[in-house]
């Protein structure tokens, strides 16, 4: 079955008269992404009984898509995750980057791509948006082209390339910031989703979540998920790395991935009471787990129900955070004459 894709403007007027809306139908599936930011906005999954759901938290409120949900799906970048003391030093360089506070550059710097109008196309089964960066963008170095393509089957599988070459070394580090709930948007907590993550390490961090450098092992902490676990079983557990974030805000460190460049699965999240699950696919190194821990009702879903402490679950494919500061951690430089690729698949099924 073809995927059909259809095109319109998200509002008729005023601010957002510029933001395109991109629709992606695929049988049972749906999947809207925005020119903002690249947003994987909606996606609608059915359950075990076929019924549909909006399975992303998400709203149409422009107010609120440019204000508090502006992370909701988007990607973000040029470096995604946090870069300590705002500064990254290349070839012997210091290049210092824009601050987002706290002595950090977070998720690309404040106008970081999440707040950029990209160009879109029709390819097919899908949509691609691009975005150019220029040289000292946010203090990054290079100028950078970056595409981000969306792609849609009636299987339920939607798969997100990205590529990106730079005109001088720099750093790149590119991820989807969407929260899954697989109940519905709006129907309550995710703790207890299962969550299982192919990982058997990860990297504690300080009390801003930035990465010590070192790699621990999760067996017999809060943060074993090597099997199928709720996520609530462990989350409030009196545990030092958890105490500061209330929850899950952490990199784990994916087993290592296929030789050939595959993607290979990372996580697989289950909702007993939907029956929907979704597979996690990707050639990335780690995963940023977060539990939307600091929620507190600000933004409002379709479903007329502000979104609070554990409303969604985000799975961020990337390299690690502060990779630039920690040697023994992936490198995420890419120099002129080189591609970025990456790819991340979300496999949505029923158990």
């Amino acid at each position: 079955m073809a995927t059909s894709v259809r095109h319109e403007p998200l509002a008729p007027s005023g601010a957002g008269a510029a933001i395109g809306r991109w629709t992606l139908t695929a049988g049972r599936y749906r999947a809207g992404v925005l020119t903002l930011g690249a947003t994987l906005h909606t996606l609608e999954a059915p359950d075990r009984a076929g019924r549909s759901a909006q399975v992303l938290l998400a709203t149409d409120e422009l107010a609120q898509i440019l204000g508090p949900a502006r992370h909701y799906g988007t990607v973000v970048g040029r470096y995604a995750n946090r870069i300590d003391g705002s500064t990254v030093t290349i070839d012997g360089e210091e290049h210092p980057l824009a601050p987002t506070g706290g002595g950090l550059t977070i998720h690309g710097g404040p106008d970081g791509f999440a707040s950029r109008i990209w160009t879109a196309e029709e390819v097919e089964g899908g949509v691609r948006l691009r975005l150019h960066s220029p040289d000292g963008d946010q203090g990054f170095p290079g100028a950078l082209d970056v595409t981000v393509t969306y792609t849609l089957d009636a299987d339920g599988e939607l798969v997100i390339a990205y590529r990106a070459a730079t005109s001088r070394p720099t750093v790149v580090n590119l991820t989807n910031h969407a929260y899954v709930n697989l109940s519905g948007e709006g129907s309550g907590d995710v703790l207890g989703h299962l969550l299982t993550l192919d990982a058997d390490g990860y990297t504690p961090a300080d009390e801003r979540q930035v990465p010590y450098g070192r790699i621990e092992p999760v067996a017999g902490t809060p943060f074993d998920f090597t099997t199928a676990t709720p996520i609530g079983k462990s989350v409030h557990d009196d545990h030092p790395q958890l105490a500061g974030p209330g929850g899950y805000d952490h990199n784990w460190v994916l087993r290592p991935r296929p030789a050939d460049g595959a993607p290979a699965r990372a996580a697989l999240l289950e909702d007993p009471v939907s029956g929907r699950t979704l597979e996690v696919l990707t050639t990335e190194p780690g995963i940023q787990v977060y539990t939307a821990n600091k929620f507190q009702g600000a933004v409002t879903g379709a479903s007329g129900v502000p979104y609070g402490p554990f409303a969604g679950i985000a799975l961020e494919t990337q390299h690690f955070p502060d990779s630039p500061h920690h040697p023994s951690f992936p490198s995420t430089v890419l120099r002129p004459g080189e591609e970025f690729r990456s790819t991340t698949v979300l496999r949505f099924g029923i158990s």
